[in-house]
């Protein structure tokens, strides 16, 4: 059924029949002098008509509203058609000759009511583009963010749980070891009173011999044996056998409260920082209202269409090579900002260079075979020292001290290009862990075990996150890579094709693949993002003979150090 035009939002989809008489077609102007809505045909005549040749007519959504029918309240038999620019009200024409209007200026209220339905059609505009689509999407992300409590606090319950079982299964081997000390107590303290009842036993035996031998000598016999008997040595009673009472060991309960159990449980702890506003798109980036919300949204998806366009390449190319000064190979790369990158060899010699090959800065640290530094979104590069600590140097060149880490040594760092933390990997004895700090250094997160309670990393040696929020970490003391996610659940682990495999340099690119060094086999090793075999990116066809560091720029270029010389090499493997 057809619609009159008083029933029509603004902007809606309908159908609106020709005002014309007896035409019954698609409405598609519209005379602004006739108030009359028009097909195309209509139109042609109503232009042709010399008495409305000289109308209006524009397309039907430009067209002008209709001023409402409204009888003025101090003259009911009039309409109101004039408004009044002083008192801002609009008035009939009879208003306009009383002496309260008297000089005032006046405009055509139908002028007026058309510039004010103009601006509500851009408000709805505004409201329908942008802030109700805008407002959607901020749903879309609190559901996104429910659904990341949700499974960061499940990530959390199943952490202390297992924590809880570690600490039970600590108890248990403690509380084991202490009853077989008791045991031990025990069978010594019973062999000594089994001893000490041996040797009664053999005294009483001695004395009914003696005893025996008493009453032989009361039987018929004659005084002169009888006495050389009794003077015999062999006839003193010995002295019965001396015995002791046991020292019997006494149980010492410990000394332990609720909050010293808690602490042995970790802590749970909310980082005390502002939380960041969401993002809103300012009001200037939001098109006009005949534009679609798709294209409100274009740049939003540039980064994400990018991606998108990106796929492997079928064959690596070199790009060039770079010569490294300062170093005397190269065992981490970290790329910094406007072209800034960081080596480091075996040494503990960190040098940064740009990208000509100018010496820009170095630093000995203690650093040896692993990615001990970083560089953050700020420009500051972070860097570990064997001594329990993290230092940071600021682009003016000062070191300071970041982070202490205790009676855990660090020995590699990665600054998040999601959210700007820094995650340390550590080690203590022959078990490692990562620790997840903010901005500030504050610790917020420690990823150290699995499901079952078993230690993940033995050496945590690189470190790098993926683009879906995994942390990723290459541990050649446990000949894998071993990848959580974001909450530290353990995903998987990769312990290469079968033929040995020694893990080092890691990095992810933009499509979520992993990449890793393998010196067992001399190659680097392509992933996916689930921890899927690929390929063997690099090879000795490929002119590397012995790959130890990674990393990937923003132009999506492979940087590849060596172990035997400070010369890096670039490739480009995405098309």
């Amino acid at each position: 059924m057809a619609l009159s035009e008083s029933q029509i939002p603004p902007d809606a989809q309908h159908y609106l029949v020709c005002g014309t008489e007896d035409c019954k077609k698609n409405c598609q102007f519209y005379c602004n002098d006739c108030y009359l809505p028009m097909c195309e045909q209509c139109r042609d005549e109503h232009q042709k008509n010399e008495k409305t040749k000289n109308h209006e007519v524009v397309p039907y959504k430009q067209r002008k509203r209709q001023l409402p029918v409204e009888k003025c309240k101090i003259h009911p038999t009039k309409e109101m058609v004039i408004f009044c620019e002083e008192c801002q009200i609009p008035l009939c024409y009879k208003c306009t000759t009383t002496k309260e209007h008297r000089g005032h200026v006046f405009t055509d209220l139908e002028m007026v009511f058309d510039e004010k339905v103009s601006l509500c059609q851009e408000e709805i505009a505004k409201i329908r583009n942008y802030f109700e689509p805008t407002s959607q999407d901020l749903k879309k992300d609190i559901a996104g963010d429910v659904r990341e409590i949700k499974k960061i606090m499940e990530g959390l319950r199943t952490s202390m749980k297992a924590e809880a079982e570690a600490v039970k299964k600590l108890v248990d081997t403690v509380t084991s070891d202490k009853i077989k000390q008791c045991d031990k107590m025990e069978q010594s303290l019973l062999e000594t009173l089994y001893g000490q009842n041996q040797n009664i036993d053999d005294y009483i035996n001695y004395l009914n011999d003696l005893i025996k031998t008493f009453y032989g000598y009361l039987s018929p016999s004659n005084i002169e044996e009888l006495t050389f008997a009794l003077n015999s040595e062999n006839l003193i009673i010995r002295p019965i056998p001396e015995t002791s009472k046991p020292v019997l060991p006494v149980f010492t309960a410990g000394q332990y409260s609720k909050e010293d159990v808690a602490k042995l449980l970790g802590t749970i702890t909310v980082p005390n920082i502002k939380p960041e506003n969401r993002i809103i798109k300012p009001m200037e980036t939001v098109p006009t209202q005949l534009k679609s919300t798709g294209k409100q949204r274009k740049q939003d998806r540039e980064k994400s269409d990018v991606k998108q366009t990106l796929s492997l390449s079928s064959s690596v190319t070199k790009v060039r090579e770079y010569t490294v000064p300062g170093v005397c190979n190269v065992y981490h790369i970290s790329l910094g900002k406007s072209g800034r990158l960081l080596f480091s060899d075996f040494y503990g010699n960190l040098v940064q260079t740009d990208l000509q090959g100018n010496l820009l800065q170095k630093i000995q640290t203690s650093g040896e075979d692993e990615g001990y530094h970083t560089v953050t979104q700020d420009g500051d590069l972070i860097y570990t020292e064997r001594v329990n600590k993290v230092n940071r140097i600021t682009p003016g060149k000062t070191i300071t001290g970041f982070i202490e880490t205790g009676d855990w040594r660090p020995i590699s760092v990665h600054s998040s290009h999601i959210n700007g933390d820094i995650l340390v990997g550590m080690r203590k004895d022959y078990e490692g862990k990562i620790t997840r700090y903010n901005k500030t250094g504050t610790g917020i997160q420690n990823i150290q075990r699995n499901n079952k309670g078993q230690g993940l990393y033995k050496g945590p040696h690189y470190i790098t996150e993926n683009i879906n929020g995994d942390v990723c970490v290459s541990d050649y003391n446990k000949d894998a890579v071993v990848v959580v996610d974001k909450s530290g659940q353990h995903r998987f682990s990769y312990t290469g094709q079968g033929l040995g495999f020694t893990p080092y340099g890691i990095c992810t690119d933009v499509l979520g693949h992993i990449l890793v060094c393998d010196q067992n086999s001399k190659t680097v090793h392509l992933l996916d993002q689930d921890g899927r075999f690929l390929s063997l990116l690099l090879t000795k066809q490929q002119g590397v003979m012995l790959p130890i560091s990674l990393c990937v720029d923003d132009e999506n270029n492979l940087w590849v150090g060596q172990q035997l010389t400070n010369t890096v090499t670039v490739y480009k493997y995405l098309q």
